[in-house]
């Protein structure tokens, strides 16, 4: 997937006013309008340029994209994917998870990154005459999301965290204002990836009276070498001696929840197998299973003695081809 530079589509700066966007994408629209246009390629610009106004003339869109093109460097025509959970902490309008909504014909890129701040944008402008009738001074204030990341340790225990928001706004000129606020929030013990937390009148502001909207926070755990997380179940790397692998024993284990639990290896441990500790997964009335994947490591032959000590290792086992259930032993 290629980086899209929404500035150079549009033709601005990066620090252009709501009206320089505006003003660019009306000239454009002019250009390449299918209905219009002479050129070859009219639909396909169109496309691009509907693309990059939807991002930059919304600016909790634009912050996110800008801090991205920060944190995420890229080249022309470089294969580009953004880090995991690289929107966490930034706040957008609508409530989460409104599927069913049309989608807009944009690109790969835009969808991976907004589709779902997208699609809860449409939903939430959705309420229509109701909300926008003049016959309705009182109105709801609108409900915001966004997606904040926690360690999978967390949800063992459950944790108070105090979470930096970043939003943006335009100020009188028309330019992009980043705007950040800190929320304290409990985080219950038992949550899951992509779980909802809930926080009444903490979204945008209502008018006439009205209650302001709520703050929906979609959990996200933070990626880790050492273990992840599927529904309530957990999956933990575990390291084994060569001879631990063979000839088994106990081991001693380092859980997410923190505890030190003692597991036997089964002798002859084969690559792809797992141990399964029930109900060591993520807390719950039904909790999930911690499912330990050992894997072998080989120690370093840093001395004489050691370099010996694999000599020896390799004679013990002539008939032993590594290779050959791939294919790629020497005959």
């Amino acid at each position: 997937m290629e980086f899209k530079d929404y500035y150079k589509i549009l033709g601005v700066e990066r620090d252009a006013s709501a009206a320089d966007i505006k003003k660019a994408y009306r000239k454009l629209a002019r250009k390449y309008h299918p209905d219009v246009s002479k050129e070859a390629d009219a639909a396909a610009r169109m496309a691009e340029v509907n693309e990059a106004n939807a991002v930059l003339s919304d600016p909790e869109k634009r912050a996110a994209y800008d801090s991205l093109g920060r944190e995420a460097p890229h080249r022309p025509g470089q294969d580009f994917r953004p880090p995991p959970n690289w929107d966490a902490g930034f706040e957008f309008t609508g409530a989460p998870g409104a599927e069913g909504m049309d989608s807009a014909e944009f690109s790969d890129f835009f969808e991976q990154l907004f589709g779902h701040a997208a699609r809860a944008q449409r939903a939430q402008r959705g309420g229509g005459a109701q909300a926008r009738g003049a016959e309705q001074p009182r109105q709801r204030g609108r409900d915001h999301h966004a997606s904040i990341e926690l360690d999978l340790r967390d949800a063992y225990h459950g944790a108070q965290r105090t979470l930096t928001l970043h939003g943006a706004r335009l100020d009188e000129g028309g330019h992009l204002v980043n705007e950040e606020r800190q929320l304290q929030v409990t985080i219950p013990k038992g949550v899951r990836e992509g779980q909802l937390i809930r926080l009444t009148g903490q979204g945008g502001p209502g008018l006439g009276g009205a209650p302001a909207g709520d703050l929906f926070l979609e959990v996200r755990f933070k990626p880790d070498a050492r273990w992840r997380a599927e529904d309530r179940d957990v999956y933990q790397s575990v390291s084994v001696a060569p001879w631990e692998a063979e000839l088994g024993g106990a081991i001693e284990v380092q859980t997410p929840g923190g505890n030190t639990v003692e597991v036997t290896v089964p002798p002859h441990w084969k690559s792809g197998r797992k141990l399964r500790l029930k109900g060591r997964g993520i807390p719950a009335a039904t909790p999930g299973d911690l499912y330990l994947e050992l894997h072998v490591s080989l120690p370093a032959a840093a001395t004489p003695a050691q370099q010996q000590a694999y000599r020896a290792f390799a004679q013990a086992f002539p008939q032993f081809q590594p290779r050959a259930a791939h294919g790629t032993q020497g005959a």
